[in-house]
């Protein structure tokens, strides 16, 4: 992908984050945001000339805001802000967040309300696009002043410090710039906090999960579906008219995709035929996915508004000349919205796991052998798969806990109320890269449970079939006992990047 996407501040879309973060696009500066960041520096040049008391800009930070700095300190100032929060610990951040993160600082910026230099808002753009790559610590964020450590570990290689990865290497930050032809920046005042003070770490780690969530309740619906066939299901809950009855969009959207999915199916039943009803992970499917979709519908809009937010402070308005005190950087809409997320999606794990245990125990599969194998007993079958899912859904379980609702007061009690917007976020993702495991064990136990039927292949709905084939282009039918976790993988990459929900509607259409 080679295209550019243009940042002003006011546009970006969380499909353009995905495009810069995760797939290489690269970023420019519309020419507004290239004004409004140059009307904004000016208002800055002339407070520092009439030595006009702002927070961050002459004062110290935190619980020292009543500190006067003296005018020669002042990019000083700036400098150890930078080095004196980088304090952050654990894995580095992959480097589509690492790029989210940077791409996110940047749109800030671009609004015009910090009060940077174009210049060094250009240098972190030729960063960006260079492929200079920060060493980001991903814990060590409270939320609130936003995510100043994380974000300080990014400009460190913009000002010639701390570490970066560059063309696969992990160099010094001043080689890394170097090497790509880059210069450091030298700080000047307002700078360095306007670089780090803001949600840009907690939303960049949310909108790519909100992508790859979205990405989760299509491939849930295709796989449900090929499960309703594996069971000999009765798609009569699905009807339109019982969801217009009750009339929630998610849910409705789910029974519309489980009739397109289904259409055509030999394999499904009617009411009575087999049984009158089926159990709540078959029925409800609608409901249940539905419930997540609603969620999912709120996170999206929360993040949708903060990745075009300007989450500074002070906050400069060029057009009075007002240089006001504020608490934008406070991380609480996308906290509370990433633990909804990771809710909601936990949710989709868990009635997965149930429908692979309907599959597996003979008592509830309708007709199908223990644990998806002929030769029980000398095999296994599915039974230790399903374990890996359960354990998947119980971790989750634990990671959906919310941490919104804890605070503990930093700065001197100065910063008395914190978000945790950050942990919420990296929560989320990792609930979702379980989400897609345990749904990856599903959609191998459908097709395993297809295979087991009676000319199941054959009898397959349209849409069936092209799932179950992709599938089988790479995993096969399990005849004996085998190490699983090699198809397990290759089941999870075939629907973690979108990979099914792209086969299909290429070929079937949009899916809701």
């Amino acid at each position: 992908m080679t295209n550019t996407i243009y940042v002003d501040g006011e546009t970006l879309t969380i499909e353009d984050v995905v495009a810069v973060a995760r797939y290489g696009a690269k970023a420019a500066l519309a020419p507004e945001a290239k004004t409004k960041i140059q009307a904004s520096r000016a208002i800055v040049d002339k407070a520092v000339s009439e030595k006009t008391p702002i927070y961050g800009l002459n004062t110290g930070f935190g619980k020292f805001e009543s500190v006067a700095i003296d005018e020669s300190d002042l990019n000083e100032l700036q400098l150890r802000l930078i080095l004196s929060d980088c304090a952050g610990v654990g894995n580095p951040f992959p480097t589509e967040v690492v790029r989210a993160i940077m791409l996110l600082r940047i749109n800030t910026l671009a609004k015009g309300y910090s009060g940077v230099r174009l210049s060094t808002v250009e240098a972190l753009v030729d960063m960006l696009n260079a492929r200079v790559h920060p060493i980001v610590p991903e814990k060590g964020s409270v939320g609130s002043s936003g995510d100043l450590c994380p974000i300080a570990h990014m400009v460190m290689p913009l000002i010639g410090d701390g570490e970066a990865e560059y063309q696969g290497e992990v160099l010094p930050g001043a080689e890394a710039m170097a090497r790509a032809g880059l210069k450091p920046v030298k700080l000047v005042a307002k700078e360095g906090l306007a670089l780090i003070n803001g949600t840009c770490a907690m939303t960049g780690v949310a909108a790519l999960a909100v992508h790859d969530a979205e990405n989760v309740v299509k491939t849930a619906d295709i796989i449900a579906a090929l499960t309703v066939e594996a069971l000999t299901g009765i798609p009569t809950a699905y009807d339109a008219r019982l969801h217009a009855a009750r009339p929630h969009k998610g849910q409705m959207d789910v029974a519309a995709n489980l009739r397109k999915l289904l259409a055509g199916s030999k394999l499904t039943t009617r009411p009575g035929e087999k049984r009158v009803q089926d159990a709540y992970t078959l029925r409800c499917i609608p409901q249940i996915h539905g419930g997540s979709r609603l969620a999912l519908d709120y996170v999206r809009g929360v993040v949708a508004t903060e990745i075009n937010s300007c989450t500074d402070n002070p906050l400069i308005f060029a057009e009075t000349g007002d240089i006001l005190s504020c608490g934008n950087f406070h991380g609480q809409p996308v906290a509370i919205a990433m633990d909804t997320l990771g809710i909601a999606m936990s949710e989709m794990a868990n009635v997965s796991e149930r429908r692979i245990e309907r599959m597996l125990n003979p008592a509830l599969s309708n007709g199908l052998p223990a644990f998806l194998v002929r030769n029980g007993g000398l095999n296994c079958g599915y039974m230790i798969p399903q374990y890996c899912a359960a354990a998947l859904v119980s971790e989750n379980k634990i990671l959906a806990h919310p941490a919104s609702v804890d605070s503990i007061p930093t700065s001197a009690n100065q910063e008395d109320h914190v978000s945790f917007g950050t942990i919420a976020a990296r929560k989320a993702r990792q609930i979702i890269d379980h989400v897609f495991h345990v749904l990856s064990i599903e959609y191998m136990c459908a097709a395993q449970g297809v295979d087991l039927r009676e000319d199941g292949p054959s009898h397959l709905s349209t849409s069936g079939r092209l799932s179950y084939g992709y599938l089988r282009s790479q995993v096969g039918y399990m005849e004996n006992d085998y190490a699983f976790y090699k198809d397990m993988e290759k089941s999870f990459q075939l629907i973690c990047n979108g990979g099914l929900v792209d086969m299909y509607e290429a070929k079937e259409g949009p899916l809701q």
